[in-house]
């Protein structure tokens, strides 16, 4: 992986993504034994977060200084994008302090302006319209679970957000078959759906919860209102069907796995049964975060394919 932005899963290909998959498993494993590693000392990763962060802030914190580098933390509002400086100032400038940047932000539109005028690698830490390094973190967690991602059936209940659009560009490139499942009005974006599709991934639609986890491996959600939208009155009767329940899982095989990229509101999307059950992988999901941005951050500033 030569020096290059991540602004979406289609910024990787499948071989890229395996690379990923491996370097984080060989991290994960020395981490267990007790093993310190230091190839990024002297590497400093800055973090701009407009919206408000736990696993992935901190993930990424204690990944580059586990790796022996150091972070920086700036807040939108303390910076001179506050009274009108230029991204592309912005840009320039922070190319010339750090080496790698990651942003959590509104506007895909800001981070694509952002790696444009960059001589350093953007990395999406979630935007409105993305979250790769979540899907990245997710699928090394079923590749722990199963060995595999392919041919595998991943069935996506809710609302068709970001963390969607990654599951479908994941699809596109890496072949396991993609089950939406949303409620009308809340599908995923038509053009990012059809685009992955003329690139081949397996994608289907279903309106029908129980009828799309028949033949589930994995079952994901998310909160059913993402950051920066406001609750509809009616909303929470529209998702209902649509929870990750006891009685859902009955429907489904008894070996598939659960997962949610967290925070959870329990009791709507998800209950508090099922993500505390023996199905759930939801804590593993969180903890693979660190070790797939272990990965990342060397293969963008190090190039390298192991450790």
């Amino acid at each position: 992986m030569s020096l290059k932005h991540i602004l979406s899963l289609l910024d990787l290909n499948k071989s890229d993504m395996d690379r990923l998959f491996a370097l984080a498993a060989e991290f994960k494993s020395r981490s267990q034994k007790g093993i310190i590693d230091h190839h990024l000392s002297g590497k400093v990763l800055g973090l701009i977060f407009d919206k408000p962060s736990t696993r992935t802030r901190i993930s990424f914190e204690a990944a580059m200084m586990q790796l022996g580098g150091s972070t920086v933390f700036l807040n939108k509002n303390d910076l001179q994008l506050t009274r009108h400086e230029p991204i592309r100032d912005t840009a320039r400038v922070i190319s010339r302090y750090i080496h790698v940047l990651a942003i959590r932000t509104f506007s895909q539109k800001m981070l694509e302006e952002f790696a444009l005028n960059a001589s350093i690698p953007i990395i999406n830490a979630l935007t409105d319209s993305y979250h790769p390094c979540q899907i990245l973190s997710d699928i090394l967690t079923i590749i722990e679970h199963r060995q595999t991602y392919e041919h595998l059936n991943i069935v996506w209940l809710g609302d068709g957000n970001n963390v969607a659009h990654s599951w479908i560009n994941a699809s596109a490139i890496l072949g396991f078959n993609l089950v939406l499942c949303c409620p009308q009005g809340f599908s995923p974006d038509t053009e990012i759906l059809n685009n992955a599709r003329q690139l081949g991934g397996r994608i289907t639609e279903s309106s029908e919860p129980y009828e799309a986890v028949k033949s589930a491996d994995v079952i994901y959600t998310d909160v059913w209102v993402s950051m920066g939208q406001k609750e509809q009155e009616s909303q929470k009767t529209l998702f209902q069907p649509y929870q990750i329940n006891k009685q859902l899982l009955a429907h489904a095989p008894k070996d598939a796995m659960v997962m949610h990229c967290l925070p959870a509101h329990r009791g709507e999307e998800i209950t508090d049964e099922v993500l505390e059950g023996n199905q759930s992988v939801v804590w593993d999901q969180a903890e693979n975060k660190l070790h797939l941005h272990k990965a990342l951050l060397v293969e963008l500033l190090l190039n390298r394919n192991s450790i």
